[in-house]
This record gives C-alpha cells, sequence and structure tokens, in this order.
C-alpha cells in the first residue's frame, strides 16, 4: 500500500441534448394555424368582417 494520492481526471459532463428540426417545425406549424383559429374565432364571436371599401 502506498501513501500517494491518484489524481484522476473528472469525468466528462454529457454534451447537452440538441433540439430535433423536426419538433422545431412541427411547434412553428402550429403555432401558425392556433394564430388562424384565434384570429378566425375573434371575427366570428365579434361578428365583425373586414371593412367595406
Amino acid at each position: 500500500m502506498s501513501n500517494v494520492i491518484e489524481f484522476k481526471k473528472p469525468p466528462k459532463p454529457p454534451e447537452p441534448k440538441k433540439p430535433r428540426p423536426g419538433q422545431r417545425k412541427l411547434l412553428i406549424i402550429l403555432g401558425v394555424i392556433v394564430a388562424f383559429l384565434a384570429a378566425w374565432a375573434y371575427f366570428y364571436l365579434t361578428g365583425s368582417g373586414a371593412p367595406a371599401v
């Protein structure tokens, strides 16, 4: 048995996971659909439409 301290490198932290490109595209598409639905619901419920020209 020896009295020498052994220095070891600490383990590397795991790399952060990158977002999947398909998931990002899906979220953008869902956001656009929700925005259109919100606009449609607003005009449907308030009864106001496009101004007459």
